[in-house]
Parts: C-alpha cells; structure tokens; sequence
C-alpha cells in the first residue's frame, strides 16, 4: 500500500482527506507521525507556491511522497479576499466567518458571489511534482448555518443545492468541494505512480 503524508496539520483537512481517498489502496500518513518537523511558512504569494513549499519541505525532511494543498475563499465583492490569507484573516473560524460577514453587510444577494479555490501539490522524494486545482462556486449568506465542515463552511452557499457546505454534510460537500474535485484528480495520478 503507498504511504502518503499529509504536509498539514489542519484537522479538518485531515478529516477530510482521508474520508476522500478512504476506498483507495493509499494509507495516509500525517505530521503528527513525525513529531520532529520544521515548521513550514506559508509565504508564497499563490496557493501553488504554499502548497509546493508544504509539500517539498516536509518530503526531503521524512523521504516521504507528500501531499500539501492549500485553499481558500475569494469572494468577488472584496476583489477576491481573502484568497490565500483565508486562514489568517482571523484567530479562530467564527472571527473569520464575522469578519466577511461585517464585510459584506447590506450588500443584496446578487452580489454575494464566491468560490473556493484548491491547490494541490504532491511530491516525491525523487523529486517529481505533480500539481491540481479545482474550484467550487457559490456565494455567501447572511447569516452562518449548518453544523458540519469548518472554516468558512457555514456561510458558503452552494446554490444548486440551496444550502451551505456546513448544511450539506461530508458526503455530498467531497463530492462537490474544490478540496474534493482536487483530490480526486490526485487519486487518479497516485494510482499511475503505484503501477
């Protein structure tokens, strides 16, 4: 079975991930089996160069084959903030989600767009790199709803589906969510790297 690392110690990522690939011959490794690791600074100025430096760093320091993505909400009202500093707009989920919700006040539906943006890179310790985006589209409500998911969940709206991410549940939200699109495509080229 090949052996991945996850390049992140973002729980919900985690969680995620591993329920995407769960029916994939690939056993997930995460940093947590490596206490001893370098701490990565995500400064890149784009989701790729933040998930390469993830990936490669945290690779050449365990010899493992990586897995680093990194994502993040653009809403097109704020010009596509916060793009990459997503999870740096704020200490903790709901500062951010009332951070783009204050933001965002009195400003009608139609003009509530956004979408989530999904970069992923995998690398390996030969050093091949082998990289995925994908998005989801949606808008932001007016109000958090829904339990499940994290970060920016509960006031992502995808509209086919008439309900927020945090509503949907895991199931349909990896089916349909950037993070989930993404990591379909990285199945698909990690099973050519097993043959």
């Amino acid at each position: 079975m090949l052996e991945i690392l996850l390049a992140t110690n973002n729980s919900g990522k985690i969680r995620e991930i591993k329920d995407i690939v769960n029916n994939y011959e690939i056993k997930i490794l995460t940093m947590k089996d490596f206490p001893y690791l370098p701490e990565v600074e995500e400064d890149g100025k784009t989701y790729q160069e933040n998930a390469f430096k993830k990936a490669s760093k945290i690779s050449k320091y365990t010899g493992k084959i990586c897995l680093a993505d990194d994502s993040g909400l653009e809403i097109d009202y704020l010009r596509g903030e916060p793009g990459i500093y997503s999870s740096r707009w704020g200490n903790s989920d709901e500062e951010r989600i009332n951070k783009a919700l204050k933001l965002l006040k009195n400003i009608p539906k139609n003009e509530r767009n956004a979408k989530f943006v999904c970069v992923a890179v995998l690398f390996t310790p030969s050093g091949k790199i082998y990289t995925v985006e994908e998005e989801c589209k949606g808008s932001i409500t007016f109000n958090p709803k829904g339990e499940d998911g994290f970060g920016y969940d509960p006031i992502f709206l995808v509209s086919e589906y008439g309900k927020t991410f945090a509503e949907l549940g895991n199931k349909i939200k990896n089916q349909i969510s950037h993070r989930g699109k993404a990591m379909r495509k990285m199945i698909k080229i990690i099973n050519e790297l097993k043959s």
